[in-house]
């Protein structure tokens, strides 16, 4: 993974006239051109609008004019978010020549923050996959080893990030799509709280689980570009003694020892108190809670999509088809079982964090599998790799609660990564405790 230069660096040089928003454009756009062939990273590269935005910010910064930390700022934007005059594919076949007629509102806040959007990038069909290897784009491949999945379904945007294309980059995340994809990429991904970055203009999959979220490689930048785009930003905060709550992730799906091991080692390591969160429990009925998850987004997602399921069979993967038409199935008692499955959790994480201030588990069980793989053998066992990307991810898109993923160490090679909750309202202390986590992390490494 290539370091970049953190927004704060960025903003810094060019406030000083060290730079400018067109030299830094020509870099980003130079680096996606040599790389884009081996990761696809992007599915359409906005050259002509990038060089016009970013001469808009040099004479506005020649004027004085100032619009904070991402004016002049290349960003990138995951393909099922509105641009005006530029197609909104969804990594579909069946979005095909059609253009967007106005900017999605998260678009528009990043063009009035003077963020200088370089293109759209890659994601997995409709954004319903976690694994990143099934658009008409063809995969999003991890940059540390493009034989990897880069997850998904916001691949493109982690791989930007990862890659050194852009310092800040946009995505969505229904069960996990912007944490796994930062997890096996090793960058750092945030999920905020449900509905404080506006979804309008971008193409839903399941509205009661849809977020927009980010990716950076420091949790500072992920910060930054939250605090541009949210209605209620955060404010800086100091630490204050908060005590994490270690939740057992084999409590909630089957995962790599090692990478269980590899996670709580880097937190024991912090100085941070971290205390046995209670036994994480069972899913009320006789659904687990990935297939909760999964009644409740398999219905909404066939609800969106109905209308593509008989004209257009032969233009959408297979395997996106059979998951989408397997929605169409839910039964009404199987829904409302899991919508009580919800209220259940929320109210059991809410008593967590009346007893701890942040929760912690790994964000992944197990490291990027190989492109195309469905199944990994994982501690003795065989696992389905979609659920398994997702199952430590999911249940926080149930609660709605803020999620941020960011790298704790390498195995094999490739990167593991962490995953800290807290309760909507306090992610400044969320930023706080992870941005301290990230200082500790880079001082071990620099030893």
């Amino acid at each position: 993974m290539t370091v970049t230069p953190s927004i704060t660096e960025l903003s810094r040089a060019l406030r000083s006239g060290e730079t400018s928003a067109t030299d830094l454009v020509g870099r980003a756009l130079r680096r996606i051109h040599e790389l884009n062939p081996t990761v696809n990273a992007f599915a359409l590269i906005d050259e002509e609008g990038a060089y016009s935005s970013a001469r808009i910010v040099d004479e506005e910064r020649a004027a004085g004019i100032d619009r904070g930390p991402l004016h002049g700022v290349p960003v990138a934007v995951k393909d099922l978010i509105d641009m005006e005059g530029l197609p909104t594919t969804c990594g579909s076949a069946t979005s095909f020549g059609a253009t967007a007629t106005e900017d999605a509102e998260v678009v528009r806040r990043l063009r009035d923050r003077g963020a200088v959007i370089v293109g759209k990038t890659t994601l997995h069909e409709f954004a319903y996959g976690a694994t990143g290897d099934r658009s008409v784009h063809g995969p999003s491949r991890n940059p540390i080893d493009p034989s990897r999945m880069s997850g998904g379904s916001s691949g493109g945007s982690a791989v930007a990030v990862a890659a050194g294309m852009v310092p800040l980059a946009i995505g969505t995340d229904t069960a996990g799509s912007v944490r796994v994809p930062a997890a096996l990429c090793g960058v750092v991904g945030f999920k905020p709280t449900y509905d404080a970055i506006s979804t309008k203009g971008v193409y839903p999959l399941a509205p009661s689980l849809d977020h927009v979220g980010l990716f950076a490689t420091t949790v500072e930048d992920v910060r930054l570009g939250y605090d541009a785009l949210a209605d209620q930003p955060t404010y800086d905060a100091e630490r204050g003694g908060e005590v994490v709550g270690w939740i057992s992730p084999r409590d909630i799906a089957m995962t790599d020892p090692r990478v269980e091991a590899l996670v709580r080692d880097v937190l024991d390591r912090s100085g941070f108190a971290v205390e046995e969160a209670p036994r994480f429990p069972r899913a009320p009925g006789d659904q687990t809670w990935f297939e909760a998850f999964t009644t409740l987004q398999s219905s909404e997602a066939f609800r969106v999509h109905e209308h593509h399921l008989d004209g257009d069979r032969e233009l959408i993967d297979t395997e996106v088809f059979a998951r989408l038409q397997a929605g169409g199935r839910v039964q009404p008692g199987r829904y409302a079982q899991a919508e009580h499955a919800r209220d259940y959790l929320r109210a059991v994480v809410d008593g967590m964090l009346r007893d701890f201030d942040i929760l912690a588990l790994p964000t992944v069980p197990i490291v990027a599998p190989e492109i195309g793989a469905r199944s990994i053998h994982v501690a003795g066992n065989d696992l389905e790799v979609r659920s398994a990307l997702l199952s430590l991810t999911s249940p926080w898109n149930l609660t709605g609660m803020p999620a941020i993923s960011m790298p704790a160490g390498h195995l094999d090679g490739l990167p593991v990564a962490i995953q800290l909750l807290v309760a909507p309202g306090n992610e400044h202390k969320l930023f706080a405790v992870a941005r301290e986590l990230q200082a500790t992390q880079t001082t071990a490494q620099s030893r």
